[in-house]
This record gives structure tokens, sequence and C-alpha cells, in this order.
């Protein structure tokens, strides 16, 4: 729905709770990687207490005018004496400079995380650096009969990010968590139109890669009062708004059951011109197999999407990826299964590369710098064979299998090294 006749003022979503954000219905790309079909909404929410009114976010710059025009139809701002940063991200503070302009007396509240943030992105303007007072879980700010109590989430989806509970009215101004790029003029998650696929969305390209945060953030969340969830992006959360946060816990909790837990699981993907790459990963398959303790998986690319794999990869211990060399090259497939290794966690498993080629081999060491460059771990060196396998460079790739199942098992021999061979 257009953004046409939403009002220039503010709409009350509690008493004395006012959203005075932007919309931005036009908007297909987001962070040039976030498409959306709806555009998005930049949420900024006044509360007004009996000493002060506070202001919770604010929006993209070029949405400055639509804010400042909804937050004078509120409040003056000369009442202001609390602005909260819950994240930092331009889209939510780029009417922050403006802001402390015309009420240079309010104290901003931001996470300790956020310090150099503030001041970086106040550099351009040369102005005094606002009084800022960096809080934590359960630091709190008295408006005056009313109480903002802010909650540490960090990494959700950038290490500032934080929540703050309105508490008396059991009312939560999350972030970007729970939201999503979704603009309807109706605003409330009870009015609009069906932005379930927006949601999910949302989760898997921002938080998905988080979801360790994830859990720890709604770990807090669950106790509270929930009345209202106010996300800075998407529908405003007023029905049902506890089926967002269990939501949340169902998209981070993992999904894949192995039977036996006790196992370290190595995913091989690859993908073959001639059949050479194929026999070097049945190979290395094979021989990882061979050490107890460890599941294999076996994925030929040429036969599924990489989008398919994601819930996979994000499951197991170790990854290893089998190209042959095309134009000084990996082949798309295999870029594409490492594209998306961006939206899932995947810091600290264990990497490995392999191939087959004709004449220059490179698509081994580009994959594994790109496998360094998403920080997993490659302890192996990966493993290159001309053409046609033979029965002893199969061998070298039953090997490869064996020493990486060791790595992933903790169970690597160790090796005694004869000082007089060093001098």
């Amino acid at each position: 729905m257009p953004a046409a006749g939403l009002t220039d003022g503010a709409v009350e979503i509690a008493p004395g709770v006012h959203w005075v954000g932007a919309l931005d219905p036009h908007l297909r790309s987001f962070d040039i990687i976030l498409k959306t079909a709806n555009g998005t909404s930049y949420n900024s929410y006044v509360v007004r207490g009996e000493n002060g009114v506070a202001i919770i976010d604010t929006v993209k710059e070029n949405f400055a005018d639509d804010f400042f025009r909804r937050l004078e139809s509120v409040a003056g701002y000369d009442e202001i004496t609390t602005i909260v940063l819950n994240h930092l991200e331009p889209d939510h503070s780029g009417a922050l400079p403006e802001l402390l302009k015309r009420a240079p007396q309010a104290r901003v509240y931001l996470s300790s995380r956020a310090q150099m943030m503030l001041k970086a992105l106040l550099k351009p303007t040369g102005g005094k650096p606002p009084e800022y007072i960096p809080v934590t879980t359960d630091d709190q700010v008295d408006l005056g009969g009313r109480t903002l109590r802010f909650l540490h989430t960090p990494y959700l989806h950038w290490p500032d990010t934080q929540c703050t509970y309105l508490v008396e009215d059991g009312l939560l101004f999350t972030g970007d968590i729970f939201g999503c790029h979704f603009c309807d003029a109706r605003l409330f998650n009870d009015t609009v139109g069906d932005f379930r696929f927006s949601f999910e969305y949302y989760y898997a390209h921002i938080m998905r890669p988080f979801r360790e945060y994830v859990l720890d953030a709604v770990a807090l969340i669950e106790p509270l009062e929930l009345n209202l969830i106010a996300p800075a992006h998407g529908p405003i959360l007023r029905h049902q708004p506890r089926d967002y946060v269990h939501r949340y816990r169902e998209l981070a909790t993992p999904r894949l059951f192995n039977e036996a837990r006790s196992e370290k699981t190595l995913v091989v993907f690859y993908i073959s011109a001639y059949g050479n790459t194929r026999r070097m990963a049945e190979a290395l398959a094979a021989g990882a197999e061979s050490i107890g303790g460890v599941r294999v998986s076996l994925y030929d690319l040429e036969g599924g999407e990489s989008g398919i794999f994601t819930d996979l990869i994000e499951e197991a211990d170790g990854l290893a990826f089998g190209s042959p060399t095309i134009n000084a090259d990996a082949v798309k497939p295999i870029w594409d299964v490492l594209s998306s290794l961006t939206t899932v966690n995947v810091k600290g498993k264990l990497g490995a590369a392999f191939g087959s080629y004709g004449w220059s081999g490179e698509a081994v060491r580009l994959i594994e710098d790109r496998l360094r460059g998403l920080k997993l771990r490659v302890p192996v060196e990966g493993l290159r064979i001309k053409l046609v396998p033979d029965a002893n460079e199969l061998e070298q790739c039953r090997q490869l299998g064996e020493l990486l199942a060791r790595h992933l098992t903790g169970r690597l021999e160790h090796r005694e090294v004869d000082l007089a061979a060093l001098a």
C-alpha cells in the first residue's frame, strides 16, 4: 500500500507514545544485497513522560523533513530530554545531527560499543559532540512516571545494537530485531498486508548469521511483559507480539536432526566437467569416513541450486569444495554456494579445497582464499591433480579426507620432529 493517505502528523501507538518515522515505498534495493517489493519504513518513536520527552531512533537523512514534521506535531524541541540510539546505521541515525542542533540539551543514550560510531557519525558536521551516556542491560532512564530500560543485544546485526523497554507499558523498541523491509501506511501488523515473506526474508539475510546472538536476545526478551513490539523497519507488532519472539527462537534454533549427535559432520561439494573432480571427491569422502566419529555427505552441485544447501551448511562442522579450473577460475556453481555463506555463520568451521585441472589449476587456491575470507579454518593445503587422477593420486585424496576427519575429531597424530634434519 503506498504512503498516500497517511497524515503528515504523528501516529499514536499507545497513550503518550507516537510513531514519527518515514515511509519509503519505492525503495527496491536496500544496502545493495536486499530486495524489497514493498519498499521500507524508517521507524522512529516519541515517548512522553512527566519530566520530559524521549526520541527513540531517527530516520534516514533523505527523509528528515518527514521525521521533523511528525515530531513537531507531538513535541517541542525544548521538551526533549533524551535521545536513544538503538542502532547507529545511517538509516536510523541520518536525522540525528540536525536533531541535536534543534534539541542541544538532550542527553544521548547508546550502547558502549556505539561510542566510536557516534563520533564518526558526527565528524562531518564539525559540531561539538553531544553529552552521551553508554548503557547496558538493566540501565534505566526515568522520564517521570515512565521508565526506559535497556537490553544489550549486540550483533543484531551490528555490534552496537540494543533494545529499549518501556517498563510501565510493556512496549519494546527493538531496532532491527523483529523488523522487515515492508512499507504499508497502515503501520500495524493487524492492518497491513501480508508481510510474512518479508519478515522471514529479513531474518534470513540480516539475522541468520548471528543466530547465537539472536537466541541470547530472545532469552532477555521472553520474560518481559509484551504488549507491543516497535521495530525500526516494517510493521509495528501490536497483535500477538510474543508470536514474533517465538518465531525468532524457532528460526535461530538448529532445525536439522543429527541422529548420532556425537558425530562430526563433513559436507563435500563438488562439480566435475569430465568426472575427474568427482573421483577426487569420492576418494576424499571415503578417506574421511574411515575415521570413526565423522559422518560425510557428498553433493554434486550440478544437480542442485545453491540456496537449498543453507541449512545443511549451517549445521556442518566441516566443508570441502571441489572444482575443476575453467578459464583460470573455479566454476560458477561453486561460487554460488560460497556466496550464499554470507547469510550463515561459518566462522571457525573447517574448510578445504580440491580439484582437477588441465592447464593452470587456479581454482583450488581461489576457493581457499575465499574460505579464509569467510573466517573458516583452512589447516590443510588443498589438493590439485592434473587431468585424470591415477591410483596414487586418488590415495592422496583419500589421505586428505582422513586428515580433515582427524582435524574435525581432534585426533591428529603428533609427529616426531628430527631436529638434526632442521639444522
